[in-house]
């Protein structure tokens, strides 16, 4: 899995964040099932990498991704889990050196961290926090002097502002949580979720 083959599975990239890992199977296959194939599970419970396991053990039409990746330790216990790509909110030096190669989208909001990407000859970032970093603005904004850059925003986007994202040329996709609402994943309402997942904003 490349990135750009990541940033072309779908107009949007579920960001799950689970407390119990035995919720991810079914979650998984109601999001596969909405048409959601790239699935970023958060590295920010215990259960994180259980999760990414089942996911990757369980549901083989599912490309299931570790999000909050952090470090490369975090990164190839994400791997040996069975994760398919790696999202980190920002893109450091030394995180960019160690993950050389590796299937990552690295995090960027500024042109210097656009350009520094660049000079490595990557062409996608996560684009985080986009709501509190300008959102559609900002990203109009850079495609002038980076037209060869690729986005996925993620934060604080919710279905009726997916479409205004997903309407400019540097944005090959969304991430987003607004399909899962927390009420629903912890109690199981897949059917919820998968009306959430298929509602036209959703897909913009």
């Amino acid at each position: 899995m490349t990135a750009d083959e990541l940033l072309d599975l779908g107009p949007v990239i579920p960001v799950v964040v689970l407390e119990d890992a035995g919720a991810a199977v079914p979650l998984a296959r109601t999001l596969v099932d909405a048409g959601m194939r790239a699935i970023e599970i958060t590295l920010r419970t215990p259960a994180a990498l259980e999760a990414i396991a089942n996911v990757a053990a369980d549901v083989p039409d599912a490309v299931v991704g570790a999000g909050t990746v952090l470090s490369p330790a975090q990164a190839q216990d994400a791997l040996a889990a069975g994760a398919q790509f790696l999202v980190a909110p920002g893109s450091t030096p030394a995180l960019l050196d160690r993950l050389a190669g590796m299937p990552l989208l690295p995090g960027a909001v500024t042109a210097s961290e656009v350009m520094a990407l660049l000079e490595r000859g990557i062409t996608w970032a996560k684009f985080f926090p986009a709501e509190s970093s300008g959102g559609v603005r900002a990203l109009k904004a850079l495609a002038g002097p980076f037209p060869q850059m690729r986005f996925c925003p993620t934060g604080g986007i919710d279905a009726a502002k997916a479409k205004d994202y997903l309407a400019l040329p540097n944005v090959a996709c969304v991430g987003g949580s607004w399909m899962l609402p927390p009420p629903a994943v912890q109690a199981g309402d897949w059917e919820r979720i998968r009306e959430l997942a298929t509602a036209p904003s959703s897909t913009a």
